[in-house]
């Protein structure tokens, strides 16, 4: 085993500042008091105990946590977050996600939303099916009044879901589901239209076999009251899938599961229906359970151009004796979620660095080679998974619910969990782990990363690096052109063989996308997290060839997303033989922030106090962005200097004239004007517009730079980063960086933070 001191050095720095802002224990100082590798005992001691709950001694138990702590160090392995970040700890809840049931009855719907709290609170995300609910306008007997559907109490949760912090960690994510034959289908297809709806939420239609197959003859389908189980509406379902394809093209929203596959593979029918996922789709749970993650480095698991299989049977029996462990060590933040976990004991095994493996082994992403490759290993993995699963069952027990299990029916051997794997979004563990995420193609060939003084980095992937060098057309002009440009298309010096192996999300055609994900698919107990990424110029019937595939392909759902799709202004309803095309946005688009930006901060006396006005600049060194704070003054003045700064970046983001902007906040008088080295300030509106114009004036004097030495625009910045595997849909709240949409979610891959949890 190697010395676990040398994990540090081996992590990459976006490694050790993800780990250090949201994983590592902290005193109560806020001062950070372990390390990577005492995260890793932590958790290894901590999972490794509960195997003393079934008879194993201390060196039995010291054992396991070696081998646990072996492969989490190695970053062969690594659990889904709240693992990482809880166990060991006071918290010592270790699931991501759970699906919670909302019956048709006020109480119910107030119950859940409660128990949503409880579970956002401790970190966890939350999955639910709103088609019980009666459609809107209904009679409600008991109060004389009409329901407000669905949708009005989605938007409810949504509320919820805003209102519940959890100390900078993780932040509640949820999913929203509606039956395609749910009355009130069409408003639900159409509630995220507006980007600011409904923010909280994914939202994904259950379509079943009989819609499709009725929208492929374009027939039409019944629409079935809920609480009155009758049908009330027939719609063509030709019509309302053209709608949810219609939607998803203009901003992602909503996704698709097939639900009658998703219960075809229902270990446990007898128990229950499954009626939702958990926030990116790829965990199909009962109500009331949890769901279990981890997964394995593919990259890991080659040496030397070959695959060595006996390494990877090695780490999927570990990772199965783990996340078993995992839940008999979890504190639920429900009592039923407790029993419901223990009573099908699923776990979600998946991979990451699947796109790097495919590079180690010379493999283009986009070949039938990579999908032979991938129903392989993961055939492997499901099959190595089963029998670690059954001897864990052979030593500890079947699952409870086994008995009335498909597995108990069909005469199989016993198994120790309902369910095995799992391909889940990896988007801050393969940061961690500094492998491409899930089985999406590589996160960057090259890209820019502005550190402090405007020093700028050209981060390289570690083997793009290393087969440039040893081809001999590696040079620093090279790396930050590709960074600039995006990918490695078109660039004589890279042979065509070499372009070819290290694609790019926007390089792979969109039937490379769902090969793949059909591949992983066929040996994948659960679901796949996988996006399909579009250029800006695809049109509707793209999205709809999309569709087809992933149905044909037998996928569980599908999830696309189209280039700045999210940024463009609403388009208005059109019927479906409309134009499909759209023109490019006309709306301004603010410039996105970049990880990093300079400037100064400026101390200006007003009435309410000494005012600090930070200014940062962009390349050209005119002001990008402003910031406000006042002394100690808090409440409403805090909260209307945070407005104002925040409305100045985005006008000076969104390119407006400057001097218009001093113009609106100059001359706005309070009770309270001061005076500022011999100047009248009115108030704190004044001061700041002073303080702009002041930066432009001092930015007219200052020495104009070279293009060597000025740092990247906003713009060319998040261009420089265009390699990675999606697309820029936001600016992240934590770190001001780039949000994508990759698997499924956003994410920011500078600091880890995501908006599915």
């Amino acid at each position: 085993m190697k010395d676990a001191s040398l994990l540090s050095s081996a992590l990459s720095e976006n490694a050790g500042t993800i780990l250090e802002k949201r994983y590592l224990k902290r005193d109560d100082n806020g001062k950070v008091i372990e390390t990577p590798e005492d995260m890793f005992r932590r958790v290894a001691r901590n999972i490794a105990t509960a195997d003393s709950y079934y008879g194993k001694n201390g060196d039995e138990v010291a054992k396991t946590e070696e081998e646990f702590f072996e492969m989490m160090r190695n970053l062969e392995f690594l659990p889904n977050s709240p693992t990482l970040m809880n166990a060991g700890r006071e918290l010592q809840q270790l699931s991501a996600c759970f699906v919670l049931s909302i019956d048709d009855s006020m109480e119910s719907i107030f119950e859940t939303i409660k128990d949503t709290a409880l579970i956002h609170k401790s970190g966890g995300g939350t999955g639910f099916s709103f088609s019980r609910l009666r459609p809107k306008n209904s009679p409600v007997r008991s109060t004389g009044g009409i329901s407000s559907g669905p949708v009005s109490f989605m938007k409810v949760f949504n509320a919820a879901t805003q209102a519940v912090k959890q100390g900078g960690t993780r932040r509640g994510a949820n999913m929203g589901i509606l039956r395609v034959n749910h009355p009130d289908i069409l408003e639900f297809i159409t509630c995220k239209e507006s980007n600011r709806e409904i923010t909280n939420f994914n939202i994904s239609v259950a379509v079943t076999e009989d819609f499709i197959k009725k929208a492929i003859k374009n027939e039409e389908y019944d629409l079935v009251d809920p609480h009155m189980k009758k049908t009330v509406q027939r719609l063509n379902a030709k019509d309302v899938l053209d709608l949810i394809i219609k939607m998803a093209w203009k901003n992602g929203e909503p996704g698709i599961i097939f639900i009658d596959r998703i219960n075809r593979d229902n270990p446990t029918p007898e128990i229950g229906e499954i009626e939702s996922t958990n926030p990116c789709g790829e965990q199909p749970l009962l109500p009331y359970e949890s769901c279990n993650l981890g997964s394995i480095n593919l990259a890991k698991m080659v040496h030397d151009g070959e695959i060595e299989w006996e390494c990877l049977s090695q780490a999927v029996e570990r990772a199965v004796h783990f996340l078993d462990n995992v839940i008999d060590m979890n504190s639920y933040p429900l009592k039923r979620i407790e029993q419901m976990t223990k009573a099908n004991r699923k776990i979600g095994l998946g991979v990451m660095g699947f796109a790097d493996m495919l590079v180690m082994l010379g493999i283009n992403y986009d070949s039938e080679e990579a999908i032979r490759l991938a129903e392989r290993a993961m055939k492997f993995i499901l099959e190595t998974s089963q029998a670690a699963s059954e001897k864990l069952a052979r030593e500890r027990g079947a699952f409870p619910n086994f008995d009335k299990s498909v597995f108990s029916k069909a005469g199989s051997g016993r198994r120790r969990n309902a369910t095995l794997t799992t391909i889940a979004p990896t988007g801050t563990l393969s940061i961690i782990a500094n492998c491409s995420s899930g089985i999406e193609p590589i996160f960057a060939i090259s890209y820019v990363r502005n550190i402090l003084d405007n020093t700028k980095l050209i981060e390289v992937h570690p083997y793009f690096k290393e087969v440039a060098e040893d081809k001999g057309f590696y040079s620093n002009e090279l790396m930050s052109l590709i960074a600039q440009k995006g990918n490695i298309r078109g660039f004589n010096e890279i042979p065509q063989d070499i372009q070819r192996l290290f694609v790019t999300a926007h390089d792979i055609t969109p039937i490379w996308h769902i090969k793949m994900q059909a591949a992983f698919q066929k040996y994948t107990n659960n679901a796949v997290s996988k996006t399909v990424n579009l250029p800006f110029d695809a049109t509707v019937e793209d999205v709809h060839k999309i569709y087809v595939l992933a149905y044909e392909g037998d996928c569980k759902g599908v999830t696309i997303y189209r280039d700045n799709s999210r940024e463009e202004q609403v388009l208005s309803k059109t019927p479906a033989q409309e134009t499909e095309r759209a023109s490019p946005p006309t709306k301004i688009i603010p410039r996105p922030r970049p990880n990093v930006t300079t400037g100064t901060t400026t101390k200006i006396a007003t009435g309410c106090g000494s005012l600090y006005v930070t200014i940062n600049e962009d390349e050209k060194g005119s002001p990008f962005e402003a910031f406000m704070s006042m002394g100690k003054a808090g409440g409403c003045a805090m909260s209307q200097l945070e407005a104002i700064g925040r409305l100045v970046s985005l006008a000076l983001r969104s390119g407006i004239d400057t001097h218009s902007i001093i113009e609106q906040l100059r001359g706005i008088r309070c009770p309270s004007p001061s005076w500022e080295k011999g100047g009248r300030i009115f108030s704190c509106s004044d001061a700041i517009a002073r303080v702009i114009e002041r930066r432009i004036q001092d930015a007219k004097t200052r020495p104009s730079q070279t293009s060597l030495a000025r740092p990247l625009s906003a713009e060319a910045s998040f261009k420089s980063n265009s390699s990675k595997t999606g697309d820029i849909v936001g600016v992240c709240p934590d770190c001001g960086g780039a949000l994508w949409h990759v698997e499924g979610c956003m994410v920011c891959n500078s600091c880890g933070y995501s908006k599915c949890g």
